[in-house]
């Protein structure tokens, strides 16, 4: 099967010329069809219950230009901070773009120590609010529109693939297309 070779994962990385002057964090929930569970109790397949059901949490980085760099997956009810540092893994000496969901000093201290710029508000209920630059955190909005883009592969979306290697080999192919555009 090409998605457990890796080859769709392959083509993602060999079409990439990424714009590092900023990289953007987020994450959206694709459901996950009743078809899509049951693969195997004791493999992760990153299909969890939570409040919209039987959902797939997909976390995407991109670059400044809203291109996609890195994708994971994990259960929907994981929290999007839980996969910011594994997201950052070959990112150095640029400005992290997060919303609110990314506000912790352990994501904090790892940007910090890849010598990069955090540009990530705080939550309304910190105490000490650490300043960001508002002007280029309104550059978010191209990772939204990133997954909408995304969100127009039928594969992607909705996830019918009881397999992760086959859902994420899905969502890399689809970032190679939106490269290619």
């Amino acid at each position: 099967d090409w998605c457990d070779k890796g080859i769709f994962s392959r083509l993602f990385k060999s079409v990439q010329n990424p714009d590092l002057q900023e990289v953007m964090l987020d994450s959206t929930i694709a459901r996950a069809h009743a078809c899509a569970t049951g693969y195997d109790k004791d493999d992760n397949q990153a299909i969890g219950r939570s409040v919209g059901g039987i959902t797939t949490k997909i976390h995407a980085m991109t670059d400044a230009l809203g291109n996609p760099i890195e994708i994971l997956l994990s259960e929907g009810k994981t929290h999007d901070s839980k996969v910011a540092i594994d997201l950052l893994q070959n990112v150095y000496n640029t400005k992290v773009i997060a919303d609110r969901a990314y506000h912790s000093n352990e994501i904090r201290q790892h940007i910090q120590s890849i010598s990069s710029e955090a540009v990530i508000p705080c939550k309304s209920n910190t105490l000490n609010h650490i300043p960001f630059d508002s002007h280029v955190y309104k550059e978010r909005h191209l990772i939204e529109n990133f997954f909408s883009k995304i969100k127009h592969f039928r594969r992607v979306f909705s996830r019918f693939d009881k397999t992760i290697s086959v859902y994420l080999g899905m969502i890399k192919l689809a970032c190679t297309f939106i490269w290619l555009r």
